[in-house]
């Protein structure tokens, strides 16, 4: 491909076009340094036009309400079998003092995720266990926003108790989950999805679970698992899906949409040896993230304004740099992380604010505080 082409779909990209899948892998497989930093600045320049300047991020704190799981995927450290001495399921006390802890320390989010426990029931039901977790929560602070339960939490709930995705999305909005996480995601292409999480929902369980989440009126997020086992083609196949899956809601007027993107870079130390041997090492290679970061914003950014970086993933100043390629906002606090941190990520569990709001200062950036839904709630 000569750079007159590649000059043209940056260019068609700066005026406002969506570029195509086969474009986007282009630009992905790009290595000069002259033409990455030519996609770089391009990225940072839509960035600009669709989301500003101001980098925004969020007060939360995760809650892994359990670590049992009856899933076995390749890539995960998290999770254990009921009965290993460092399995743990959180009690309703327990629940409460951290959300109580996270509100005294000015969240305005909590983000719950967890293992897939099958003990995880009421009355021998799964749903109402998982209303009581939000119920918990909610009651006692009923001002926090609820960031809860991917789409794999959801297939499981419906598939224990027999009931539609539907009456699931609707029972916990109707108690109080205001988002969905767009997590379990990985790669969405069921060639990858065999070899790194064959137990997980496909591509299609997972697209149909989100769809119906915008459809009865709860926003999601949108992540990427990248740098394992995936070609290029299959990570901007996934970026298309995403887009495609907005594009819906947007055409079809749904109350819920995708806020945001999150690329989470593969961190392989603790994982399985078999798949870290077939990836050949044990953190994210920065360079690829950022190209991926970069292109994702070209991509995405019409209908998906809002790309962040991980930075337990990353590390703080992989992240900062990522506010370069593309990015609008840091992330959260999280105050506590295990899941990627299990892995063996560097990036630590917790970060404060004043940490977050340097970070963003060192690049003569203005940030400011925001809520789940991406509305300015604090003060720049």
């Amino acid at each position: 491909m000569t750079n007159i082409t590649l000059d043209t779909i940056l260019e068609r990209s700066l005026l406002g076009f969506n570029i195509s899948p086969s474009e986007a892998v282009v630009l992905l497989k790009q290595t000069e340094p002259e033409v990455v930093n030519a996609i770089r600045v391009t990225a940072d320049q839509r960035r600009e036009k669709q989301a500003g300047d101001t980098v925004t991020y969020v007060i939360n704190r995760n809650i892994n309400f359990t670590n049992i799981c009856e899933q076995h995927c390749s890539f995960c450290a998290f999770r254990r079998d009921d009965g290993d001495t460092d399995a743990y399921w959180l009690s309703w006390a327990q629940i409460l003092e951290k959300s109580t802890d996270a509100v005294y320390r000015g969240a305005t989010e909590i983000c719950m995720q967890g293992g897939l426990n099958p003990q995880a029931q009421i009355n021998g039901k799964s749903l109402p266990y998982y209303i009581k977790l939000v119920e918990t929560i909610k009651q006692e602070f009923p001002q926090l926003h609820l960031h809860a339960f991917s789409p794999q939490e959801i297939q499981f709930i419906a598939r224990l108790d027999g009931i539609s995705y539907i009456e699931v999305i609707e029972a916990l909005r109707d108690a109080g989950v205001g988002s969905m996480p767009g997590t379990a995601a990985e790669v969405l292409d069921d060639e990858v999805r065999q070899i790194l999480c064959p137990e997980k929902i496909d591509t299609r369980t997972w697209l149909e679970i989100v769809s119906t989440a915008h459809k009865l009126g709860v926003p999601t997020t949108s992540t990427m698992l990248s740098g394992h086992i995936e070609t290029p083609e299959q990570q901007i196949g996934h970026l298309e899906k995403l887009r495609s899956l907005q594009q819906t809601a947007l055409e079809q007027g749904y109350p819920g949409r995708i806020t945001e993107f999150i690329l989470l870079p593969f961190v392989g130390q603790e994982a399985p040896k078999s798949l870290r041997r077939r990836v050949g090492r044990d953190q994210p290679v920065l360079a690829d993230a950022l190209l991926l970061t970069a292109v994702a914003r070209i991509f995405l950014g019409n209908c998906i304004p809002n790309h962040q970086p991980s930075w337990v993933k990353l590390g703080l100043a992989g992240a900062k740099e990522a506010l370069n390629w593309g990015c609008n906002d840091i992330g959260g606090t999280l105050m506590e992380e295990h899941i990627t941190t299990m892995a063996g990520a560097i990036g630590g569990t917790c970060m404060e604010v004043e940490t977050l709001q340097n970070a963003i200062a060192s690049l003569n950036r203005p940030y400011q505080q925001r809520n789940t839904l991406y509305e300015v709630t604090g003060v720049s």
